[in-house]
């Protein structure tokens, strides 16, 4: 059973996609068989890119794999209710643990917030613990982080999960908001590093003109 690690985020939009990205090509980089899930993609129609194609036209040499998808921009419960069917939250957490035997490292990237429901009895947070994950957070530098970052680390620890945190779109020349609120997060849990902000990167569009990586916080 490879490595897995779960990518959750302190709110939808905050670069959840990037961090997966980041963390496949730092993966393959280091010479380890990758692979990435996406177990429920929604807003998007059939046939329209999806972030599992992001990750794989970033991280060359990974394989990348998208569970069910949904029309409706929504929570996946809601997405799937919407559309009249249910989440089969068991068959994709099965479907993640066949990926994770045929590689060295997993990563299953989640939608939303970490207790956004997957389905009608199970959120994020549920399914990384099935996974036996490990869970890494994306969050962001701006105003209004610390609060969103202490809430998800809170609910990580009392479901049993050891969060790690990445902060995305770091920009080139750090504010004291910024500069500021790393310390802080730091205090919070492990910051494994920070992603720089890349002009031009647009996960559905597919455009990424820089490869994002994790670079020491």
């Amino acid at each position: 059973m490879g490595r897995i690690r779960f990518v959750t985020g302190t709110d939808t939009g905050v670069g959840k996609t990037v961090l997966a990205a980041a963390l496949a090509v730092q993966s393959v980089a280091d010479g380890a068989a990758t692979c990435y899930f996406k177990p429920v993609q929604t807003g998007l129609q059939p046939g329209e890119p999806g972030d599992a194609d992001f990750v794989a036209s970033v991280a060359a040499g990974c394989r990348a794999e998208e569970g069910v998808r949904f029309a409706a921009p929504l929570a996946p419960a809601v997405a799937a209710a919407v559309a009249g069917e249910k989440v089969d939250a068991e068959a994709l957490r099965l479907r993640a643990l066949d990926l994770a035997r045929e590689c060295d490292t997993l990563i299953v990237e989640g939608a939303g917030g970490l207790l956004v429901l997957l389905s009608d009895a199970v959120d994020m947070a549920d399914f990384a613990s099935g996974l036996d994950a490990e869970l890494v957070v994306a969050t962001r530098p701006t105003l209004g982080t610390l609060n969103h970052t202490a809430l998800t680390v809170e609910a990580a620890r009392r479901r049993g999960l050891d969060p790690a945190l990445v902060v995305c779109n770091w920009p080139a020349e750090p504010a004291l908001t910024e500069t500021t609120n790393l310390e802080q997060l730091k205090e919070m849990a492990p910051v494994i590093g920070v992603i720089p902000a890349i002009d031009g990167l647009d996960v559905e569009s597919g455009g990424a003109p820089a490869t994002p990586v994790i670079v020491p916080a």
